[in-house]
């Protein structure tokens, strides 16, 4: 059997609402007011430290040419990389079983921000082969015993995701999230996933 490659990435943030200036008010319906209030607010919004930003983040689970094979969880921008892991397979798993793909011994490409032992584990447990590149974690000194396996010839299509994530910016309804409730915003990113996914239906 070939190899396929499996990429997982997170992207946290959006881009800033219009020069950091309050959103203009505009005398329409409230689902339309609704819409304009939630540049930056509105449900599952978090504030990164790190970054500085508020936004979210987005786990997709692409395959070799960058379409995207589960449904992506979405969680707040200071939500751990690693704990969001966990639902992104599942559902991988679920999708799989549904259309009958094969995932027995395709690799898990991930960053050191999903590195765990946990993860390993669920990626080892489901026929498939994690291929993350260790966090060292601010530790001075390598880390003793035996070291994880990790390909960087292979992590090097991990990449592919930004690809998948610049198509996303094509719908200029997700470069700036204007919708207030969550679910909404999740339907938009739903319906553009499968707008890429269906190029490859139709051959384009």
């Amino acid at each position: 059997m070939g190899r396929r490659w499996v990429a997982v990435a997170g992207v946290c943030g959006e881009c800033p609402a219009s020069g950091g200036r309050a959103p203009p008010r505009h005398p329409h319906t409230p689902r339309r007011r609704d819409e304009h209030r939630g540049q930056k607010r509105g449900d599952g919004i978090g504030y990164s430290g790190h970054k500085h930003q508020k936004g979210e983040k987005v786990i997709a689970i692409i395959d070799n040419n960058g379409y995207v094979l589960a449904p992506v969880p979405v969680a707040p921008v200071n939500e751990t990389d690693m704990v969001l892991f966990p639902e992104s397979l599942k559902a991988l798993k679920q999708v799989a079983k549904e259309v009958g793909l094969d995932l027995r011994g395709a690799y898990v490409n991930l960053d050191g921000g999903f590195d765990s032992r946990a993860n390993r584990q669920c990626i080892f447990h489901a026929g498939m082969i994690p291929n993350i590149k260790e966090n060292p974690r601010n530790r001075k000194h390598a880390k003793g015993g035996r070291k994880r396996l990790f390909n960087a010839a292979i992590h090097a299509f991990r990449m592919r995701v930004e690809r998948t994530f610049a198509w996303e910016d094509q719908f200029k309804r997700l470069l700036l999230r204007f919708e207030r409730i969550q679910q909404r915003h999740y339907g938009m990113k739903l319906m553009a996933y499968t707008l890429i996914n269906l190029r490859a239906f139709c051959g384009a």
